[in-house]
C-alpha cells in the first residue's frame, strides 16, 4: 500500500484545497453573487452535461486503465494507447449532429416547467464533450501511475476557476452570457492543459493499427458507456429532475445540502484515483490474495477517515445553512443525512467497484447499474412530488443502500471476498454513538462559534478513539510519518 497511501495523502491534499474552493463557491459566492434561480440553471446544466458526458466518452477512459497493463509488449502497448482516443471524437461528432437536427425540440422539452433553461441548452453538450475527453487523458496519465498532477486539473482547476469567475462577476459587473460563455471556454482550457501532462508523460499519437483483441476492446467500452450511463443517472438524474418536478430555485437549495454530503467521500475520491490502476494490475497478474487485500484495507480506511468527515458534516449543517442568505437553504439539512449516509455506505465497499470493473465478470456492472438507474429514476418520479428535494435524497439512499448489498454478495460469490473486518464495525459502531451523543449537545453560541467548537471537540474524541484502539494500521503510520 505505499505507492497507494504516498498518493492518497497527495490527492487527499489535492481534494482538500479543491473542497476549500468549492466551499466558498458553493456556501458563500454562488448565493451571495447568484439568485437561486440562477445558481440553479449553472447547477442544471453541468449536471445534465455529466448524464451526456459517457454517451460521447464512449468508456474509453475506463478501457485504458482495464487494458494497459494486459499488454506485455510495448508495440502492442502504443498500438492500443494510439488507436482508442479518436473513439469519443466519431461519438461527439454523431450525437452533435443528433442535437443539431432536433433542437428546437430538445430545447422545448427541457424549458416545460423553467423557460429560462431554454437559452442555455448548448452549454450541456458542448462542457459534455471537454468533460468526457478531459477524462480520457487523465486516465491516460494514470496508467502511467501518475494521478496527482491530473487529480489538480480535474479538482481544484474547475473549483479554482469558478472563484475567480466569481469574483469577477460581482466586481467587474459580467452579465450572466458572459458568465456562462467563460465558464465553457474554463472547460475547454482545462482539456488543453490535461493534453499537454498526459502527453509529457506518455507521447500521444493518433494511429489507425488497432490491437488484435480490438473486438473485445469495443465489447467492455461499450458495456462501460452504458454502465457508466447509468451511473451518471444515479448521480446526477435528481439534479436533472428538480427543474422538471419543481421550480429552479430548489435545485439551488439541493446542490448547497449535496456538496455538504460529498465531504464523505473525500477519501474515496483521493485512493480511487491511483488504487484502480493497482486494482487492475492485480487482476491481469491473476494475483487473488493481493485484489482481497486491496479490497479489505481500502474499505477500512475509508469508513474510518470518512466516518470523522460524517460527524463533522450532520453535527455541523443546520449551524452553517443559518449562515446563508435564502432561507431556502436551511430546509435541506435532511439532504444532507439521507445523502452523507448513502457516502459512507458507498465506503464500506472499499474498491470493490475497481475489482469488478476490472475483472472478467466486469459486464455484471451493467446490470447493477441499469438496476440502480431504473430504481433511482422510478423513486424520484414518486417522491419528488411528494416530498421535495428530501424525497430525491431518500431515493437516492435506498438505491445506493441497496446496491452497495448486492454488490458485496456478489462479489462474495465470485472471489470468496468481503470488505468486513472488526475494525470496520467498530469504527461504524463508534460514529453512530458520537453522532447521537453530540447531536444532542446545543451551545448557545452564534453559528460560527458553534460550528468550530463542536468541530473541534469531535475531531479530539474520535482521533483519541481511533489511536487508542488502533483502527488502521495504515493510517496510524501515515500520521506519525506527517508528525515527524
Amino acid at each position: 500500500m505505499g505507492i497507494v497511501a504516498k498518493q492518497t495523502s497527495q490527492n487527499i491534499l489535492t481534494i482538500g484545497i479543491a473542497f476549500m474552493f468549492g466551499g466558498i463557491n458553493t456556501l458563500v459566492f454562488y448565493p451571495a453573487f447568484l439568485s437561486a434561480e440562477a445558481y440553479g440553471l449553472v447547477v442544471f446544466l453541468l449536471a445534465t452535461s455529466n448524464l451526456l458526458m459517457p454517451l460521447i466518452g464512449f468508456g474509453i477512459h475506463q478501457t485504458i486503465i482495464r487494458y494497459y497493463s494486459s499488454y506485455q509488449d510495448k508495440k502492442m502497448q502504443q498500438r492500443f494507447m494510439y488507436s482508442v482516443i479518436f473513439l469519443p471524437l466519431l461519438i461527439a461528432l454523431l450525437m452533435g449532429g443528433i442535437c443539431i437536427a432536433f433542437y428546437h425540440l430538445i430545447v422545448n422539452s427541457l424549458s416545460i416547467q423553467n423557460p429560462i433553461i431554454a437559452d442555455y441548452t448548448w452549454v450541456i453538450f458542448v462542457v459534455a464533450v471537454a468533460t468526457a475527453y478531459f477524462e480520457v487523458f487523465y486516465a491516460w496519465a494514470r496508467v502511467q501511475l501518475q494521478s496527482v498532477l491530473g487529480n489538480v486539473l480535474k479538482e481544484i482547476y474547475p473549483r479554482f476557476f469558478l472563484f475567480l469567475l466569481l469574483i469577477a462577476l460581482y466586481f467587474f459587473e459580467l452579465s450572466f452570457d458572459q458568465f456562462i460563455i467563460t465558464l465553457v471556454i474554463g472547460y475547454f482550457i482545462r482539456l488543453l492543459l490535461m493534453i499537454l501532462l498526459a502527453n509529457h508523460y506518455y507521447p500521444v499519437r493518433i494511429r489507425l493499427h488497432f490491437p488484435s483483441n480490438i473486438r473485445s476492446i469495443l465489447i467492455y467500452s461499450a458495456t462501460i458507456l452504458l454502465a457508466a450511463f447509468a451511473g451518471s443517472l444515479i448521480i446526477d438524474i435528481d439534479k436533472f429532475m428538480i427543474p422538471q418536478l419543481q421550480e429552479i430555485q430548489q435545485t439551488a437549495f439541493y446542490a448547497i445540502a449535496i456538496f455538504a454530503a460529498t465531504l464523505v467521500e473525500v477519501p474515496a475520491r483521493a485512493m480511487q484515483q491511483i488504487l484502480n490502476p493497482l486494482v487492475a494490475t492485480a487482476v491481469n497478474e491473476n494475483n487473488p490474495k493481493e485484489v482481497n487485500n486491496l479490497y479489505k484495507k481500502s474499505a477500512l480506511n475509508l469508513v474510518v477517515v470518512s466516518g470523522w468527515f460524517f460527524l463533522l458534516v450532520n453535527l455541523n449543517s443546520e449551524a452553517l445553512f443559518s449562515l446563508l442568505p435564502d432561507v431556502g437553504y436551511q430546509t435541506a439539512t435532511t439532504v444532507v443525512l439521507y445523502i452523507s449516509l448513502a457516502k459512507l455506505l458507498t465506503m464500506i465497499f472499499g474498491c470493490g467497484s475497481a475489482i469488478i470493473s476490472n475483472s472478467s465478470f466486469y459486464q455484471i456492472t451493467l446490470v447493477f447499474s441499469i438496476l440502480m438507474a431504473l430504481g433511482v429514476t422510478l423513486l424520484n418520479v414518486m417522491w419528488i412530488p411528494l416530498y421535495g428535494i428530501d424525497g430525491a435524497a431518500l431515493a437516492t439512499l435506498v438505491v445506493i443502500g441497496a446496491s452497495i448489498l448486492l454488490k458485496m454478495a456478489y462479489l462474495y460469490y465470485k472471489i470468496n471476498a468481503h470488505p468486513f473486518s472488526w475494525n470496520m464495525c467498530k469504527t461504524l459502531i463508534i460514529v453512530g454513538i458520537l453522532f447521537i451523543v453530540f447531536e444532542s449537545f446545543d451551545f448557545t453560541l452564534s453559528p460560527v462559534l458553534q460550528i468550530v467548537l463542536k468541530s473541534a471537540l469531535v475531531s479530539v474524541v474520535y482521533l483519541a478513539i481511533v489511536v487508542q484502539l488502533k483502527l488502521s494500521n495504515d493510517l496510524l503510520r501515515l500520521l506519525h510519518r506527517l508528525i515527524r
